[in-house]
This record gives C-alpha cells, sequence and structure tokens, in this order.
C-alpha cells in the first residue's frame, strides 16, 4: 500500500509539472505535425507514388519511425533532466520502486496521448482506408506501452552514467528494434484487415517484452538509486 500511495503522489507531481510547463507535449506535437506533413510533401512531389502498390507499406513504416523519434524524445530526459538535489529529496521520501513505477506510468499516459493525435494528424494527411481500425488503434497504444517501458528503464541506466546518449542509444538498440519490427508486422496485418487470431502470438511477445522490461527496472533501479 505504501508503494501504491507512493506511486500515486509522484505521478501526479509530474503530471502537474507537466501541465504548468506543458514543455516535453508541445515540443514532441510539433515534431509529430511537422515531421508528417514534410513526408506528405514528399510523397505529393511524386507522380504515381500514392496509388502503388507498396505505398500502404511505406505509410506504416514511415508512422512508426515518427514515433520511435517521438518517443526517443518524449522519454529519454526523463531522468536526464532532474537535478541531483531533486533526486536527492526523492531518495529522502519515497522508493526507488515508486520513482521508477510513477515514471513509467506517466511516460505510457504522455505517449499514449500524443500516440493518438499524431495517429489523427497522420490520417488527415494520408488517406489510406484501414481494415481493421480498431485494431490498429489498439497496435498504436501497445507501441506507445512498449516504448515508454523500454525508454524509462534505459534513460534510468543512461542517468546514473553521466547523462550518456551515446549509452542510452546503444543499450536500447537490442530491445527496440524486435518491438518495433513486431508492431510493423501487428499494424501492417491490421491495415489489412487480416484476422486478428493470427496476431495474438506477437501480442504475447510483446506483452513478455514489457513485462521482463518493468521486471528489470524495478530488480535493477534500487541498486542504481544508491549510487
Amino acid at each position: 500500500m505504501k508503494l501504491v500511495n507512493e506511486t500515486i503522489h509522484l505521478l501526479k507531481k509530474e503530471i502537474l509539472l507537466e501541465w504548468r510547463s506543458k514543455y516535453a507535449f508541445n515540443g514532441i506535437l510539433l515534431y509529430v505535425v511537422s515531421t508528417v506533413f514534410v513526408c506528405y510533401i514528399s510523397f505529393n512531389l511524386t507522380p504515381g507514388f500514392s496509388g502503388s502498390s507498396g505505398y500502404a507499406v511505406v505509410w506504416n513504416v514511415l508512422f512508426w519511425i515518427i514515433m520511435l523519434f517521438a518517443s526517443v524524445n518524449a522519454i529519454a530526459k526523463s531522468f536526464m533532466q532532474e537535478s541531483k538535489g531533486r533526486l536527492l529529496y526523492y531518495y529522502s521520501i519515497a522508493s526507488p520502486q515508486a520513482i521508477i513505477l510513477s515514471k513509467t506510468i506517466y511516460n505510457i499516459l504522455l505517449m499514449s496521448l500524443i500516440s493518438v493525435l499524431a495517429l489523427l494528424v497522420y490520417k488527415i494527411f494520408f488517406v489510406k482506408p484501414l481494415g481493421d481500425s480498431l485494431f490498429y488503434f489498439l497496435t498504436v497504444l501497445l507501441g506507445s506501452i512498449s516504448f515508454s517501458t523500454v525508454f524509462t528503464m534505459i534513460s534510468a541506466i543512461a542517468s546514473k552514467a553521466g547523462n550518456n546518449g551515446t549509452l542510452m542509444a546503444i543499450l536500447s538498440f537490442p530491445v527496440i528494434i524486435p518491438v518495433i519490427l513486431i508492431l510493423i508486422r501487428l499494424s501492417k496485418r491490421a491495415m489489412d484487415g487480416i484476422d486478428r487470431s493470427f496476431s495474438y502470438g506477437d501480442i504475447g511477445v510483446l506483452f513478455a517484452i514489457n513485462a521482463i522490461v518493468i521486471t528489470t527496472a524495478l530488480l535493477l533501479f534500487p541498486f542504481l538509486w544508491r549510487d
């Protein structure tokens, strides 16, 4: 119960700080809209491409590339932007598990909101009918959760290594590549309207990856926190 209360209070703090500044949300939303618009202009400058067989594949892959970099920009600074004084204050009032859980939940909420808005913006510019719109939407939410859990843990590790951005890229690469490949495969099936039962295995793999990452973060972060 103590862990739950600490997590809720820290989560409220994260949401309140973001509501006051709106720095991360506005910055990432601007990045997504501008990137989608640039892609839209580039596609329009290629005659006949919108009607080609590869248009749907490119449409889908581009969306996940945009969301990947948006996630990096939004979540990479989860711990890196915290001052040493604030971290010391957290150390005195809350457990390390509550801190990593609150950061993870906050990043999931932030990325879910950004992902939904990004999907709406993307659909405005790229009019591509989806075979299973609901399943595509659920895949986007699942992708937001996966990106958030992975990058939050990696951000925590990198922050204890002198805020080394290179280290974060190296550590996240082996985990995020399988995740994004699975998401691309799931979303492509949703675009084609393929029966959802063919995707249950990939969904299970994603849930397993998320469970492993969260468990690892809960076990590893207390040791990093003492450093």
